[in-house]
């Protein structure tokens, strides 16, 4: 029987210090039925054991579910409506108020990822050493309110310099979130719970065409604005708004929420060390700059950004779903209104995908299939021209390979969780570079009503995804630890041997 004594403050992101010590004792028993693992670890003066799926276990997973879920999803719900308004707007009055052209409605799009490039990476490092009760509030009240400044804006210089500060103030909270939820949950509650929060997302899309036709329909006008100013400034002071309600909901760090019990804190943190590498643990905490080492330095991390890249490319045409509406004979409210069962769609399949992926506890197949089947779905639509089929086939298409999007960060946590600082650089670097697809993607959708470039695009966005996840599957098999040079020999090796020492 093998034990290894752990500090408990690695056992959530390293920097984070309980106030009550707890001491963690890894017990490998063979034949505990449901995870063949075993934990003893006492608070206090008590002991208790854990055995995942236990009761107690359950009721707090239940606790973290109500009191995290709601929250993030409805901020993501907002933050996602507040990125993705502006297609909306464009074609609700927007452009002609502003004189934009094709050109100038790309470059406001553009911006907006390079402000989010800027910001990711030092967002993340930042999160992992402080409060995150406090941290994603703080930057939701402020891309609120560079939201509700959208609204207010005179000229296309205006538009453009607004959109670049909401991309910066908006970076840290996506990769943030993720960070904040692979610090709670284990392995194979991840996948279910990033598609829960990934789905507000593309709620927000749906409800985005309903809100815009409204808002745009019934207040163009009103108090000397036009609709569209409307639109932008509603959706920023709710954001505000909401930032403040979920400042005392929001758990911190499993070692320091102050609304857990001391025994809730000690389970919260030996349930996540269960899952952690046996074979090495820090003598101290990583700097900011050896977690940036550490996760630039592991090949494993460019797998993942390639895969994410590819998938995001592919969503690029999300910003461009009101203007292809209405490349299809749609206009006025009605092509508002249609770009929600395009979002719906893509709803289903996060909630399908995501519930098959936990239930089969498998990432690899859910990511080739609906990336190979939206990859068909496009290349059609380079030759169909007929409103009604292309719009069927850009619903399956869209739809589909946002299934795929959840799991491939599930899978980057399963592969790249330890030490907690690293994996927070990694989940940034891999989003950074996926936002990097925002830029290139803007360009991709100005030839209509074929949209012929932007179609072949997608096609092959979304065909490369589904080749690279084979390759993966082989490497991550053949050199699990991440060291070319281990050859499969996961037990003797790792990858953080220069920040690691070995246990005795």
């Amino acid at each position: 029987m093998d034990q290894i004594a752990l500090d408990p403050k690695h056992l959530s992101p390293e920097s984070r210090q309980d106030s009550h010590p707890r001491t963690v004792t890894w017990t490998g028993l063979d034949n505990v039925e449901e995870s063949k693992q075993s934990f003893n670890y006492s608070f206090d003066n008590q002991t208790r054991v854990y055995v995942p799926g236990s009761l107690e276990e359950k009721k707090l997973v239940r606790l973290i579910d109500l009191h995290m879920l709601p929250c993030v999803c409805f901020l993501y719900f907002l933050n996602y409506l507040d990125r993705s308004s502006i297609g909306n707007a464009r074609i609700g009055g927007m452009s002609k108020d502003l004189h934009l052209s094709s050109s100038d409605y790309s470059l406001a799009v553009l911006v907006f990822p390079i402000g989010y490039l800027l910001a990711e990476i030092p967002s993340n490092m930042i999160l992992s050493r402080i409060r995150p009760s406090r941290f994603i509030p703080v930057i939701t009240f402020f891309w609120g309110l560079v939201a509700t400044c959208l609204g207010l804006v005179k000229t296309k210089t205006d538009l453009v310099g607004v959109r670049f500060v909401l991309g910066f103030v908006e970076a840290g909270f996506f990769p943030g979130v993720l960070y904040y939820l692979s610090s709670w949950y284990r392995n194979g509650e991840l996948a279910k719970r990033i598609g829960i929060f990934y789905t507000a997302g593309i709620i927000s899309g749906a409800f985005g065409g309903l809100l815009s036709g409204t808002v745009i329909t019934n207040l163009n006008g009103a108090r000397g604005l036009q609709g569209w100013r409307w639109l932008f400034i509603i959706e920023g002071v709710v954001t505000m708004f909401t930032s403040l309600v979920v400042v005392p909901l929001l758990p911190d760090w499993p070692s320091n929420t102050k609304w857990l019990t001391a025994e809730q804190r000690a389970l919260a943190q030996a349930r996540l060390n269960a899952e952690a590498p046996r074979r090495f643990k820090l003598d101290k905490p990583l700097t900011h700059l050896q977690s940036f080492k550490a996760a630039v330095g592991d090949w494993r991390t460019y797998i993942f950004c390639f895969m994410y890249t590819m998938i995001v490319s592919a969503n690029s045409v999300t910003y461009f779903i009101p203007t292809i509406t209405v490349s299809l004979g749609y206009t006025g409210q009605k092509a508002q209104f249609m770009t929600v069962p395009v979002h719906l769609c893509a709803v289903f399949s996060i909630i399908f995908g995501t519930l098959s992926a936990a239930y089969f506890n498998e990432t690899a197949f859910h990511i080739a299939i609906p990336t190979l089947i939206s990859g068909i779905m496009y290349a059609i639509c380079i030759t169909v021209t007929d409103p009604l089929p292309r719009y069927g086939l850009l619903c399956v298409g869209f739809g589909v390979i946002h299934g795929a999007l959840p799991i491939v960060l599930t899978w980057l946590s399963k592969e790249l969780g330890y030490p907690d600082s690293k994996r927070a650089v990694c989940q940034a670097i891999v989003n950074t570079v996926g936002t990097l697809a925002m830029i290139y993607g803007s360009f991709l959708w100005s030839t209509p009503p074929k949209f012929t470039m932007g179609f072949i695009a997608l096609t092959v966005f979304c065909l490369s995804c589904t080749a690279s996840v084979p390759i993966a599957c082989f490497l991550f098999s053949r050199y699990p630890s991440g060291n070319f040079e281990a050859e499969g020999n996961d037990a003797d090796h790792h990858d953080e041997k220069d920040l690691a020492t070995p246990d005795a």
